[in-house]
């Protein structure tokens, strides 16, 4: 399969992570190595163009506008990374351009609001050598002529040489008055390779390879000595046009796929947004709503094609369930738990203006009732606020980052002494289905329960909560996660830089509360959901390494032999 075969198949796959990205390397891998134009035999060879310019150098030094410099070093076959084809020349950089230099280190004091362009790292870019112009610093040269040899010709390649060595910048003709910083080589070619080739060449993986090689020895550094000794497969002039005419031709096709691609993610995230807004209606019709809930459900493996789509999706779930739309009501349910609330007398206080303004939002199915957290919950406890004493084995203490929605990870669990522990469960010891909430951080607002047969204390910024025979404590963590209450939460944070919810608004968390026997229907409607959406995400997850994988054997597939490397 040749390179124009691989594109009529690569709209397909276009939607494979990184693989727009991935064809653009491929097809400047191809350009370098002599794979992506035919070759003419009647092109004058890239030796005679080696010998015209370095006779043109010889001219230039003898006339005194360059400065004589060291012979370029033999290539050898150990140097050569590939075969290139016949009629091209292996040789350094620096026997095409008049000269390699570097900018100033004291340009900073020259800097001003206008006067000449100077060009930093920012401005340079690794995946095109168009300059990055949105943010220009400026400078008056001095008047004492410093700083005139790296003033900036049109055709000047720029490439950082440290921190992130191998960024580009190519400079158009009519560009102005413009230097660089010492930060940046200057590569002034001779007249005849002032086509693109050269920058074409600095970003495709050869070149990247080369400044990623280990053996030069210095981290995050690039020196002029190394740019001259670059090593560069030559084409025939002509077919440097040829080249680079291919090259933009490729590139606009792959410029055009990712509009297209970008276009398609648009119209599904608008359909996504869309349909799981419909389902978030306030108030809808009953049976518009059950359409929409339909299409939502029959159409959720098209239109997610993204985690954050999958989140939303979760979301949305918790949020139908808490108001009652996601399991049909009965009537005759029996409805005498929403009795067996903790009165006010024995209830910790709860801040009643914020439930009463938060509750009067929330339309009430049949046979439900919203109460405070204070009423539904037997214990509302807050942590210790000390750090805990940590050890390497023993009782487990439970952080922060351990308590996701829905679920405890236990997977790089932490431990205190028995002593310890006896202290953190002294207002009230942890037992299966607890609930662990976290009300202060930069993630707050998330609930888990306590699993069956766990052992285990609380760290900081964490508060426990046991439900009462009201509520059913898997239906309060599901309620906890939910956008009413996390929304809710958001709402009443404090504390800037150290956000938190205080105490009073926690208990005063409006807790919609059905029939114990719905409630328990919502939470099996919501597993199973959930674990559609736990399929869906491992199919994304699949599905991309399955995009990714085809596009890997298609580029393989297209490569001829001998040209043997990895486009990810």
């Amino acid at each position: 399969m040749n390179a124009a075969h691989l594109l009529t198949h690569f709209d397909r796959l276009a939607d494979a992570p990184d693989a727009i990205p991935r064809l653009r390397r491929f097809i400047l891998d191809l350009a370098v190595r002599g794979k992506l134009v035919e070759q003419n035999p009647n092109d004058e060879p890239a030796g005679e163009l080696l010998k015209r310019i370095a006779a043109e150098k010889k001219r230039l030094v003898e006339a005194g506008e360059i400065k004589k410099t060291k012979a370029p070093p033999t290539i050898s076959e150990d140097h050569v990374k590939f075969e290139v084809p016949k009629g091209w020349s292996w040789c350094c950089l620096g026997s095409l351009s008049k000269f390699v230099t570097s900018g100033s280190r004291d340009w900073a004091k020259y800097y001003s609001q206008g006067g000449a362009i100077f060009i930093r790292m920012g401005n340079l870019s690794k995946e095109r050598y168009r300059l990055r112009l949105d943010q220009i610093q400026h400078v008056k040269p001095p008047s004492d002529g410093e700083g005139t040899r790296t003033r900036l010709e049109a055709n000047d390649l720029l490439i950082s040489i440290t921190g992130d060595v191998g960024m580009l910048g190519l400079i158009p003709e009519n560009f102005g008055e413009a230097y660089i910083n010492q930060h940046t080589a200057m590569v002034r070619p001779v007249e005849e390779m002032k086509g693109r080739y050269l920058a074409e060449l600095f970003r495709s993986p050869f070149a990247q390879d080369q400044f990623n090689a280990p053996q030069r020895g210095i981290k995050n550094s690039f020196r002029l000595t190394d740019i001259t000794q670059f090593l560069v497969p030559l084409p025939p002039l002509a077919e440097q046009h040829r080249i680079v005419a291919k090259v933009d031709e490729l590139m606009a096709l792959c410029d055009r796929l990712e509009t297209t691609r970008k276009e398609r993610e648009t119209t599904r995230d608008r359909l996504a947004t869309a349909s799981l807004a419909r389902l978030k209606a306030p108030d809808p019709d009953p049976a518009v709503f059950q359409n929409h809930a339909a299409f939502a459900l029959n159409n959720l493996t098209p239109l997610t094609t993204r985690p954050d789509q999958i989140k939303a999706l979760r979301q949305t779930i918790l949020n139908l369930a808490v108001r009652g739309k996601l399991v049909e009501q009965d009537p005759k349910e029996d409805s005498s738990n929403q009795g067996k609330l903790r009165p006010d007398t024995a209830a910790e206080a709860y801040d009643v203006g914020a439930f009463e303004s938060r509750a009067a939002l929330f339309k009430r199915p049949f046979n439900w009732a919203i109460e405070p957290l204070s009423r539904v919950a037997s214990h509302i406890v807050d942590c210790l606020h000390t750090t805990p004493e940590w050890t390497e084995e023993g009782v487990l203490c439970i952080k922060t980052n351990q308590v996701r929605a829905g679920q405890l990870d236990l997977s790089s669990p932490h431990f205190v002494s028995e002593n310890t522990y006896k202290v953190r469960v002294n207002r009230l010891e942890p037992s299966q289905d607890d609930i662990l909430y976290i009300r202060e951080g930069g993630v707050l607002g998330v609930a888990c329960l306590v699993p069956s047969n766990t052992r285990l204390c609380l760290g900081q910024r964490l508060m426990q909560i046991r439900a009462n025979d009201a509520i059913a404590p898997q239906f309060l963590e599901l309620c906890l996660n939910s956008p009413w209450i996390t929304e809710f939460a958001a709402e009443r944070t404090t504390g800037g830089a150290a956000p938190r919810v205080n105490m009073s608004i926690v208990r005063s968390y409006p807790i919609p509360l059905p029939p114990l026997s719905e409630q328990h229907r919502i939470v099996a409607k919501v597993n199973e959901l959930m674990t559609v959406c736990d399929r869906l995400e491992a199919g994304l997850a699949g599905g991309e390494e399955t995009r990714g994988r085809l596009v890997e054997a298609v580029l393989r597939e297209a490569l001829v032999p001998g040209l043997h490397r990895r486009y990810s």
